[in-house]
């Protein structure tokens, strides 16, 4: 993905070298960036660490002009070799600057470890890849400044959740590329600025509801502190306190009005909170929701009525990228989850992911639990102090968002470490008395060490394994409950992979049906939260090549068949939604799908033809899955041999039609899709969207059995995030790449798929300017 190679003045002559001077004079913080706040994405210079490289005079002629975020190495959609990335690695910045201004860079992301230097003197350093760190620009010279960051991303590093004394990357079950991942900013701040904003809301379902603000500044301020509370751009409240020192607490009042943050009308509201001392020194606003989230041994409750969470686990690796994808390709993921999969709880397993993944969440009505990095071990005592750092920085980053409701504080799947758990619990609670703190047990007997630091008993249950009837663990009697892992890869089959057969397809379909319909059975489980929503990278147990196979979509996001039982919960009046659980395809299966095939619907009634024959009503599976809110159907579909008739499913709710679904049996008339998520993106360097190659029938359904190469090319002022030949025979007939515009004037982007038996499709995104 690099671009060819610069000298440095060659560099500094195409790319005109950051201009900070129009920065914005704001705060930036820990919290999220002002809008306004410069992004360092493009023209970054790239390569692996040298002596010297940080230096203000190191020769660039070999580094690699780079864009952000960014993976250090070339990546596949899987067989991802570690070796690639466990090394040392250099990015550079260029940019101007006035020597008598005072500027900060945030970085969002930097796997794993970093060191940051402005024109040959190290600044700072951060350990660990998943949470922001912030560094004070000393020393600017006026005009040509250079950043340089060093980047640490091998895996011997005494760092959650890394293990120096491990066997290698391979005793986790997720891999982490290494680099600057994720976005990086750089602005103006003012000599006196707001570092926090905690904005906590109270007594939500009274009618004295209110909102308690904790404001902290970077040094001590003799003047006040205003508060103005708006939602739908309307002010609703303001209060004024005065400060004097580095902080203030105060209430604002008159909130009886607020619409309360729900999963179904996820109503946010901003908080501009201004500090003076005569003049305007420094204004934030921060974002919130008013809502009641309590777990109780008797079930959820959010704002006060019962809510059976029901949703999934989430990696944030992507293919071709790692974890290096922008904003939009981040929030897509929660829209997958929210608004296809019906999810009303992700779990952000087993690292605290991407501020615009949890903007998502807000804005979508998506609950979070969010936990520290770290997976089925502890570390030494340094370990240990940089896990409590962690929950420090995760819970100050991430209090604002309604969308969290529990701070896991143990390091999933690690039980027995009770003195450090409670001082995680402690700290989580002192800077977050609202929300419970929770950690993921592997084991039945790892209950007992459930101390006061978890409020939530949080379990991860693979009770049922191959060969017998899947089941959950009843709940613990008195606490609450949560099941926040099940199925995966231990029960059932050791992949579910679009080119598996179609009876471990169905069958992972089946399990999380089951699962859920048994958590749904007893309110006394809060809810369940599955094994996962997509398919990752990992070199551990029952990986096949370097990924896990346990996602009910792929690694590039596309649904599998158990995908559609997700889909299928949801509410036919929001979307009507006929998924056969079977392919319609005469190659693999010559007599069709035979006797009692599923079809995964939310509707009342099926009417299923052949050929626009009738052939009759589909039957409920209602008592194979007693509690579902929509069981799925069985339908007889068996086909005399050599004959591919059309299959229609008509779906009703009550007496109106609903939804009618077409299937071609003719794989003559397949064709080949090249479909976008968003038909425009910006030229600002850190946009890019998904394009999804599938091989379809002509109504539009993915044919999984589909082989061939499909070579793709790109024209236009952008780069291909992904491999420019697929192979349908080993992705199960659709696969996905991404595009990214580079930063520059707007143009247009097309790109162009051919497989040699379907011939060629197209996709045109249109690039748009940041202004």
């Amino acid at each position: 993905m690099a671009g060819p190679r610069l000298s440095r003045r060659g560099f500094l002559a195409a790319s005109g070298a950051a201009l900070l001077g129009a920065a914005v004079a704001g705060s930036s913080g820990l919290a999220a960036p002002d809008p306004e706040t410069g992004l360092l994405t493009d023209f970054w210079l790239f390569g692996r660490y040298t002596d010297g490289c940080a230096d203000a005079g190191f020769d660039e002629t070999d580094l690699d002009p780079v864009q952000l975020p960014h993976c250090v190495t070339p990546l596949s959609w899987t067989g991802w070799d570690p070796a690639s990335w466990q090394d040392r690695w250099v990015y550079r910045k260029h940019f101007t600057a006035s020597a008598a201004g005072r500027y900060r860079a945030r970085f969002d992301g930097v796997m794993t470890n970093a060191a940051v230097h402005l024109n040959g003197t190290l600044l700072a350093t951060h350990q660990g890849g998943y949470l922001p760190f912030e560094v004070e620009l000393a020393g600017l010279a006026d005009g040509d400044n250079v950043l340089a960051v060093v980047v640490d991303g091998r895996w011997a590093l005494d760092v959650p959740p890394n293990l120096p004394g491990g066997a290698g990357p391979g005793v986790l079950d997720f891999y982490q590329p290494a680099g600057i991942y994720r976005p990086a900013t750089i602005g103006a701040v003012p000599r006196i600025r707001l570092t926090d904003v905690f904005a906590r809301p109270a007594d939500v379902l009274s009618p004295g509801r209110s909102l308690h603000l904790t404001c902290t500044l970077e040094a001590p301020v003799v003047g006040q502190v205003t508060a103005s509370v708006r939602q739908a751009g309307r002010e609703l409240a303001r209060a004024t306190a005065p400060v004097r020192g580095a902080g203030v607490e105060f209430d604002v009042h008159g909130l009886g009005g607020v619409r309360l943050w729900d999963v179904d009308d996820p109503a946010l509201c901003d908080v501009v909170v201004t500090v003076q001392a005569g003049a305007v020194l420094d204004r934030r606003t921060v974002r919130t929701g008013f809502r009641e989230a309590r777990f109780t041994p008797d079930g959820f409750f959010l704002n006060g009525r019962r809510l059976k969470l029901f949703g999934l686990n989430r990696h944030q690796w992507y293919p071709f990228a790692g974890g290096a994808m922008p904003d939009r390709v981040q929030r897509r993921d929660a829209e997958i989850l929210r608004r296809e999969l019906n999810c009303t709880m992700v779990r952000c397993s087993h690292y605290p992911q991407s501020s615009a993944f949890l903007d998502a969440c807000d804005e979508l009505g998506l609950l979070v639990w969010e936990e520290i990095p770290g997976w089925g071990r502890v570390g030494d005592d340094a370990w240990q102090r940089r896990n409590l750092q962690d929950v420090a920085s995760m819970v100050t980053r991430d209090r604002n968002h309604p969308s969290v409701v529990v701070w896991g504080t143990r390091v999933n799947e690690a039980d027995g470490t009770t003195a450090m758990y409670a001082k995680t619990g402690r700290l989580a609670k002192q800077l977050d008395p609202s929300r419970p703190t929770s950690g993921a047990l592997a084991s039945a007997t790892g209950a007992r060490y459930a101390g006061a630091d978890v409020e939530v008993l949080a379990y991860n249950d693979y009770t049922a394994r191959r060969g017998a009837p899947f089941r959950l663990r009843p709940p613990r009697p008195g606490v609450p409950y949560l099941v926040t892992e099940t199925i995966g890869t231990l029960a059932g089959a050791r992949a579910y992979r679009r080119t598996d057969p179609p009876a471990t397809r169905q069958l992972q379909a089946e399990l999380h049906a089951k699962a859920h319909d048994l958590a749904a059975a007893d309110d006394r489980y809060c809810g369940l939260l599955a094994w996962c929503a997509f398919d990752y990278p990992s070199g551990w147990q029952r990986s096949v090549g370097g990924s896990k196979f346990a996602g009910v979509s792929d690694i590039f996001r596309i649904a599998k068949p158990a995908a559609a039982f997700y889909a299928s919960q949801g509410s036919p009046d929001a979307r009507a939604v006929v998924e056969p659980g079977f392919e319609w395809d005469f190659t693999a299966q010559p007599a069709g799908p035979g006797r009692g095939a599923t079809v995964w619907s939310n509707c009342d009634r099926l009417a299923v033809f052949l050929d626009d024959r009738p052939v009759g009503d589909a039957r409920s599976r209602r008592a194979d899955f007693p509690h579902l809110p929509h069981p799925p159907f069985a339908v007889d579909l068996v086909v005399p041999r050599g004959q591919r008739p059309q299959l229609r499913i008509d779906g009703y709710a009550g007496e109106r039609l609903v939804v009618s679904r077409r299937f071609s049996g003719d794989r003559s008339r397949d064709v080949l899709g090249c479909v976008p998520d968003d038909p425009a993106v910006r030229a600002d360097g850190a946009d890019a969207t998904r394009v999804v190659v599938a091989a379809t029938d002509r109504f539009g359904t993915i044919r999984a059995g589909t082989t061939g190469a499909v070579s793709l090319a790109l024209t236009g002022p952008g780069e291909l995030i992904g491999d420019a030949r697929l192979d349908f025979g080993a992705t199960g007939g659709a696969a996905a790449v991404w595009v990214r515009p580079f930063a520059g004037p707007p143009g247009t982007l097309v790109l162009t798929a051919r497989h040699d038996v379907l011939g060629t499709a197209t996709a045109t995104i249109t690039t748009t300017g940041t202004s």
